[in-house]
């Protein structure tokens, strides 16, 4: 029998909203032709920003907005990008695709996109390619308060007042395409770079250093042991590929060993933030450095016909069942995770929207991320989960994945996933502390695994009203669907 306990009178760390930020690079049709289609298009846009997609990724209370990379952001000058429409210069993205860009989308569009969200700009500085120098004035230029070049340059390009812009990224996988530098190196350039990177009295920086890739721990304790007091965050980067990085296997044509292996590697999100975690605990046992996860989520071949450098894939029932149990690490997590970035926004790797022409398709993720709102700012609450195992390649893993949560309402929000491909699970879930009173439920599940929403039927996968849920004193008791998520609520 799976079982569950809910300690709701031990609440104790906040879940920050930013778990559940996004990510938008200059790359394949995330930025052009996802958000931003020209003030003349005639694509119902705000500002050139497409307003369906505005709409949207308000509904989910986007939190943040991760750019103009990646790769790319190693690459990118924002000089490029600032200034008259006519006079910017037009770069060709050697990193995806090879095409060339007018930057017609550059720094005063980004951070309008972030107003229309209601979001916080996190913004990629240059460090592969750039310059100290370049870094500290694009700050100046985007927060001084004062008279200096920069800050009068901005005003010459027609915005007066400073913006807020907390998050600065310096540097992007250094350890790959932002340089390919030893983390010795780098440690020393974060620490000169951040030296020069200055806070505004209005705008403290929040500075988040490049940290490992998957399980690189020797770069953990040298940024930690060397660079720590320098840094507020330190990225990790992971990705569920169910393949190999030469062949990662379809998006849509997969089998059920196929969806468990894509199972059991999301979960490994867990031992990873384990793992790095204890490390950043040796040297900041005060969990001041938070662990930034500003790219996570899934990568398989790019759809058939479809440009190689574009990463443009299909989001199915088995996308949605990643992003669930993602984002319920992320929770449990929340002492050390400050932040997190799905890859990507639009039209890229594991999106939650889809564009074709004046078309919007909102994909199973964006839907998980509607049904796990309610955790953003509410407090974790802790759990004790007993699950049933399941074979999953070479080992097992856990049928049910969990987070638990309470908002200053004093609305109990339980988040579930049953991983499992063929067989509804049973629960019973004990809920210590506080009485249960009205209890409503959403699940989102599907007759296939590769089940998925498309332009002509977008209402394949969303969340329907769950019931099967029963209520005995402090217990409830439920019966998960097979490959399923879902979300209760204690009112």
């Amino acid at each position: 029998m799976n079982t569950l306990i809910i300690n709701a009178d031990s609440a104790d760390t906040p879940i920050s909203r930013h778990i559940y930020g996004h990510f938008a690079e200059h790359l394949g049709r995330c930025i052009y032709d996802g958000f931003w289609v020209g003030k003349d298009s005639a694509i119902p846009n705000t500002d050139g920003i497409r307003t369906e997609l505005i709409t949207a990724l308000r509904n989910i209370g986007i939190p943040n907005l991760r750019w103009p990379g990646g790769c790319f952001a190693d690459d990118y000058h924002w000089r490029d990008g600032v200034g008259s429409q006519s006079e910017r210069a037009s770069i060709v993205n050697f990193h995806w695709g090879e095409v060339s860009e007018d930057n017609s989308f550059g720094t005063h569009e980004f951070l309008r996109l972030c107003e229309l969200l209601e979001c916080e700009p996190y913004i990629s500085g240059n460090v592969g390619s750039g310059t100290v120098r370049e870094m500290s004035e694009w700050i100046d230029y985007v927060t001084g308060v004062g008279t200096s070049p920069m800050t009068d340059l901005r005003r010459k390009h027609g915005r007066e007042k400073p913006w807020a812009a907390r998050y600065w990224g310096v540097g992007n996988e250094t350890w790959g395409c932002g340089g390919n530098m030893r983390v010795e190196f780098y440690a020393d350039l974060f620490r000169q770079y951040a030296t020069y990177l200055r806070s505004q009295k209005e705008n403290k920086l929040y500075k988040i250093a490049v940290g490992p890739n998957t399980d690189d721990y020797h770069w953990t304790e040298v940024m930690m042991r060397e660079a720590r007091d320098f840094m507020d965050g330190l990225s990790l980067h992971y990705y569920t590929v169910t393949g190999t990085w030469a062949d990662k296997g379809s998006a849509t044509d997969f089998s059920e060993t196929e969806w468990l292996t894509t199972m059991r590697k999301a979960m490994r999100m867990d031992e990873l933030i384990r793992r790095h975690s204890t490390i950043m605990d040796r040297y900041d046992p005060e969990k001041r450095v938070g662990l930034v996860v500003d790219e996570w989520g899934t990568w398989h071949n790019v759809e058939p016909d479809t440009n190689p450098g574009f990463l443009y894939q299909q989001n199915t029932l088995r996308d949605a069942l990643v992003a669930g149990v993602s984002l319920n690490i992320f929770n449990n997590h929340a002492d050390r995770v400050h932040m997190a970035n799905l890859a990507q926004t639009i039209n890229v790797l594991q999106a939650v929207a889809l564009t074709e022409g004046a078309a919007v398709l909102l994909t199973p993720t964006y839907h998980i991320f509607a049904m796990y709102q309610g955790h953003q700012d509410a407090l974790r609450i802790p759990v004790s989960l007993t699950s049933a195992q399941i074979p999953a390649d070479t080992g097992v893993i856990d049928a049910i994945s969990v987070s638990a949560s309470i908002a200053q309402n004093n609305r109990v929000l339980i988040t579930l996933c049953n991983v499992d491909p063929n067989e509804s699970q049973p629960l019973s879930i004990s809920v210590r502390g506080r009485s249960i009173g009205e209890v409503t439920g959403r699940v989102l599940t599907g007759d296939q695994l590769n089940q998925h929403n498309t332009f002509a039927d977008a209402q394949q996968l969303v969340p329907r009203p769950f019931s099967e849920i029963s209520v005995t004193g402090d217990t409830l008791n439920i019966q998960m669907p097979q490959r399923s998520v879902v979300a209760l609520e204690l009112n």
